[in-house]
């Protein structure tokens, strides 16, 4: 790890504009992903301001943020945390939840210490191709409803409305 403190000036100028750069593209992903969840965009937001991944980070070109498989991953965490504990919303849940982040995020540093990434290399390529792709199917498929402009809010009042223009 480098040291955090320490700042090499000569390369001010492509720090400048891949810090710029990592923002413009962060900022709209993180309100995306925070829009996503009952807290709302600037969850999003805090979520990519956090530095926790730059300080722990073992690169000097990281750029961290939320990604699209993790999204994933936790939407399936949330709502098994929301069918077993019996919340009705996301916030009587939180605790839960974030402890279970943390949880996790405290499991990653441990293989991180004991250094278990490099058994990274004998994951099949189809196996981590698929499961990108995967999550791109998922994110195209439930964009496409609201792209055509079907509000999921109204969904019941529709199908209702459909079912009584069959019946006459």
């Amino acid at each position: 790890m480098t040291n955090p403190l320490s700042f090499d000036f000569s390369n001010l100028r492509g720090d400048l504009f891949g810090g710029l750069t990592a923002g413009i593209v962060a900022l709209p992903l993180a309100l995306a992903f925070g829009a996503q969840t009952a807290l709302g965009p600037m969850a999003g937001l805090y979520g990519a301001i956090a530095i926790i991944a730059a300080l722990f980070g073992g690169t000097p070109t990281q750029v961290s943020g939320p990604t699209a498989p993790m999204t994933v991953v936790s939407s399936a965490v949330i709502a098994s945390f929301l069918v077993e504990s019996g919340a009705e919303t996301i916030a009587e849940a939180l605790p839960i939840i974030l402890a279970t982040f943390f949880l996790a995020g405290v499991i990653e540093m441990v293989f991180g210490i004991i250094k278990l990434g490099k058994y990274i290399k004998y994951i099949p390529y189809p196996v981590v191709s698929g499961f990108t792709s995967g999550i791109g199917v998922i994110i195209v498929i439930t964009q496409l409803s609201p792209a055509l402009g079907y509000d999921t809010a109204n969904d019941t009042a529709l199908i209702e409305s459909r079912r009584a223009l069959i019946r006459s």
